[in-house]
């Protein structure tokens, strides 16, 4: 089975839409997709002896799910940036794909 790996993502209402090379799409919540943040902040640090520490966040809507612009990183991760300035979660293409299929 050929790897799905998105060549395009464009926002319709709250949703984000993604094209894949062979045509495939899908629509995921933009609100499911920055609660699923893999960044450090999102997912907790782990210590000196790798206990994970996952500070409390908190949103601002619609702010905090309002894209302000995104880009592909290394062919292998897509880095959205939101309108409360966080940027810093990269999304690997695995990692989108997972949290796509247990939505379904």
């Amino acid at each position: 089975m050929p790897r799905l790996e998105p060549k395009q993502i464009q926002v319709f209402g709250n949703e984000l839409a993604g094209a894949g090379r062979g045509g495939a799409g899908a629509f995921q919540p933009r609100e499911n997709r920055r609660r699923a943040r893999p960044s450090a902040t999102g997912k907790g640090e782990g210590d000196a002896l790798y206990a994970a520490s996952k500070p409390e966040v908190t949103y601002d809507p619609p702010r905090a799910f309002t894209l302000r612009s995104w880009a592909f990183t290394g062919g292998y991760a897509w880095q959205p940036t939101w309108n409360d300035g966080h940027s810093t979660g990269l999304y690997a293409f695995d990692y989108l794909r997972g949290i796509s299929r247990s939505e379904s």
